[in-house]
């Protein structure tokens, strides 16, 4: 299952407005399927602004400024649904919409990306060496394009 969460100082439109939660959602849900076929696992994705993650930022990787997405892997058991929590993915809502502007795609695919991205991150996916970017470069792709998302990441 996928949690969604939207930071409350975003004040934002859902649905027909700036943010679809069920492309979100399902993008969540197809990373995990391709990553976990055979678990039922869970996870958060959370959207804030700049200053939101720029306090995750600061606080856990030291880094003083604002990025596009974080995760935080658990691996721990929900003891009420018995199912694998895989953790947290922190998007800032802020650094999407000038991604999307600057690559010149929708906000919409711009926010399934960094979706698939947190959640491969969160099943160990990493993009530090070369061989290991190539795996989740590729795992990226294939998901994006089993969601219809016709988007060229940057490169990792």
């Amino acid at each position: 299952m996928v949690h969604i969460h939207l930071a409350d100082q975003l004040n934002l439109e859902v649905g027909a407005g700036r943010i679809d939660l069920k492309k979100l959602q399902r993008a969540a849900q197809v990373t995990l399927e391709y990553l976990h076929p055979q678990d039922e696992v869970d996870c958060s994705i959370v959207i804030t602004d700049d200053p939101g993650i720029q306090e995750y930022n600061q606080q856990y990787r030291k880094i003083d400024r604002p990025t596009d997405v974080l995760s935080f892997p658990s691996d721990t058991v929900d003891p009420d649904s018995d199912r694998l929590y895989l953790g947290d993915v922190i998007i800032s809502y802020q650094r999407a919409e000038a991604q999307a502007q600057s690559g010149n795609h929708p906000l919409d695919a711009e926010l399934q990306l960094l979706v698939v991205h947190g959640v491969l991150h969160l099943s160990g996916h990493d993009h530090a060496v070369e061989e290991e970017r190539a795996r989740m470069t590729n795992a990226q792709s294939e998901i994006l394009a089993s969601l219809d998302v016709d988007i060229s990441p940057p490169q990792m």
